[in-house]
């Protein structure tokens, strides 16, 4: 895995480890897996999914009765995120802070890694 020892590899905003463990609460899932796709205009996009039964090569971010697992081929490029969730006037959802994004799209849906991170 891409960790540093003694620091998880995504933080997670105390307003998100409350939506995600509101979610795993309604249906019972185990949590959410976190990962990205190609796609969208900036060539990159998130995904979120919810887990019935955790991936033993995902890595695991437990905080506040919330559960978040990163997919194995993503993790390298979520390495230092924070996961927050935000409520506006128009919409709420999950944002993500990450470090390793040089461009993203207006949207903010797609984003753009930086090159030097590969996928093996």
């Amino acid at each position: 895995m891409f960790g540093i020892p003694g620091k998880q590899a995504v933080s997670i905003t105390d307003k998100a480890a409350a939506q995600i463990a509101k979610l795993m609460d309604k249906d019972g899932h185990q949590g959410l897996r976190i990962g990205v796709k190609k796609g969208g205009c900036a060539g990159m996009e998130y995904t979120m999914d919810y887990v019935t039964e955790v991936d033993p090569l995902d890595e695991v971010v437990e905080q506040d009765g919330a559960r978040v697992m990163i997919a194995p081929m993503a993790q390298m490029f979520l390495f230092g995120t924070e996961i927050d969730y935000e409520v506006s006037l128009l919409e709420a959802g999950f944002k993500f802070r990450n470090p390793n994004v040089v461009d993203a799209c207006g949207c903010g849906e797609s984003i753009k890694f930086d090159e030097n991170i590969q996928a093996s």
